[in-house]
């Protein structure tokens, strides 16, 4: 791939991320049309629409690099992709139709199989999370950005958790004993990368589950605010594996958590 602006293309999707964002957000104040996919996950209209802003714009910024959305089969057969977007127009679904407020929109784009650039934002909350170069995570509050560092402890004395369910698997429930965790919090978007990579909470950890679209733009995020995300095994993830499948995930704050 010839050489591209990182920054620049980071910043040129800010808007239209707060513009989609809003979007969502009156589309579901009328009132949203659900279907259900071929795996039995809900889809809505403002899925679709918001697919639709995010694909326009960064198809306008970068037309020869392949789109890998979750609302659409299109590049999804190529082989050998090295360099690509990975979108995921609304994670969380299930609570952007039920009214809940911790959906988000996703995008990253992966150089040589990793995420570079990330961009996340959680409308409901009005939180907007992006990243493009290691030490460069930023959350944007009133217009002003707040660099991220993982290596601040903001929790003194305790390791919090987030996970996507309220329930833990045994193997789960083992992880956190390990890593000493203190209390967990219900999340289920990629809001948890996030909170993560705002010292707001530790750790993180999942068996293999979802896909890659629901993870690459928060890896950005959070690797290049100084965390660390690994499999079981503590290796590196890499992205277009076949069928876009996530292994098993611990992202972490730093190494060691009491620090």
């Amino acid at each position: 791939m010839s050489k591209i602006n990182l920054k620049e293309i980071c910043y040129d999707l800010i808007d239209t991320f707060l513009l989609a964002g809003k979007k969502s957000l009156e589309l579901r104040r009328d009132g949203l049309i659900t279907e259900y996919k071929e795996d039995n996950t809900p889809v809505s209209n403002g899925d679709l629409e918001v697919d639709k802003i995010l694909n326009k714009k960064i198809s306008n910024i970068t037309p020869s690099l392949p789109i890998i959305s979750e609302e659409s089969s299109q590049n999804r057969f190529k082989e050998d992709l090295k360099d690509f977007w990975l979108i995921d127009p609304i994670d969380g679904t299930y609570d952007y139709i039920n009214d809940k407020d911790e959906f988000t929109l996703n995008a990253a784009l992966i150089v040589d199989r990793k995420p570079q650039l990330g961009l996340i934002y959680a409308p409901a909350k009005d939180r907007m999370f992006y990243s493009f170069d290691f030490g460069k995570s930023y959350e944007l509050i009133n217009g002003k950005e707040i660099l991220l560092d993982c290596s601040k402890k903001t929790n003194q004395g305790q390791v919090k958790a987030v996970h996507y369910s309220d329930k833990l698997k045994p193997i789960i429930q083992e992880l956190h004993i390990k890593y000493k965790v203190t209390e967990y919090k219900r999340m289920k978007s990629s809001l948890k990368f996030c909170v993560i990579a705002a010292s707001e909470y530790d750790i993180y950890i999942s068996e293999p589950r979802a896909s890659e679209w629901d993870i690459a733009a928060g890896h950005a995020i959070l690797e290049n605010a100084g965390g660390v995300l690994t499999d079981f095994e503590g290796n590196k993830i890499l992205y277009g594996k076949e069928n876009f499948k996530n292994p098993s995930l611990i992202i972490k704050r730093k190494n060691n958590l009491n620090e």
